[in-house]
């Protein structure tokens, strides 16, 4: 249990990342989105090359003990596909739409996953699903405020990739990858084609 307050911990501190480019942005520091853009390749360039050197190497570090599961240890940790799906709907999106994308993986996944009772149901139960949706649509709400479908489009995209489990073969997908990618895309396509 004190493992898993730490890997939500963790996750939640990602945030921080949201928190660093709002703050540059008040205080006129000079983070454009494009750099910011890049900062996001850069941390995904090194995650991947500590999970090959973790992977390929056997490099084990106890960070990795207390923040890995069982099941990533011999394969592509969740951290590794959160840097990654931020990365993505950073470089695809407008800050409008990447931010709360991000802002749904770092709080809102760790916020669902404590009302979780951690069964591996195919579809999450009501409570974490609302729990979700609630929690998402809070966070969009700021950053889309002038489109309410955009925001319940969003989170309802973050929810779904949450909620419900993807499986390719043996391979379940890691809603690490799912939820900001599909906050960003329903949020979008809202925007892009909804009636305002």
């Amino acid at each position: 249990m004190a493992d898993e307050l730490k890997r939500r911990l963790v996750h939640a501190s990602g945030s921080g990342l949201v928190a660093l480019y709002l703050l540059a942005q008040y205080l006129e520091f000079g983070l454009t989105w494009e750099y910011f853009r890049y900062l996001m390749v850069v941390l995904s360039v090194v995650v991947v090359a500590l999970e090959f050197v973790r992977l390929r190497v056997g490099l084990e570090w106890w960070l990795y003990d207390k923040l890995t599961r069982e099941y990533e240890q011999d394969q592509f940790a969740g951290y590794g596909y959160y840097m990654l799906s931020m990365t993505a709907v950073v470089l695809v999106f407008q800050p409008a739409i990447a931010l709360p994308a991000m802002l749904m993986l770092a709080i809102g996944d760790p916020i669902s996953g404590a009302v979780s009772d951690d069964s591996l149901k195919r579809v999450k139960g009501p409570k974490v699903l609302v729990t979700m949706f609630v929690v998402s649509a809070a966070l969009a709400a700021p950053f889309l405020l002038e489109y309410p479908l955009a925001v319940l489009a969003a989170a309802l995209g973050s929810t779904i990739a949450d909620g419900v489990k993807v499986q390719v073969g043996e391979f379940i997908v890691d809603d690490n990858l799912t939820i900001p990618i599909y906050a960003a895309v329903a949020a979008w396509i809202v925007l892009e084609f909804a009636p305002v």
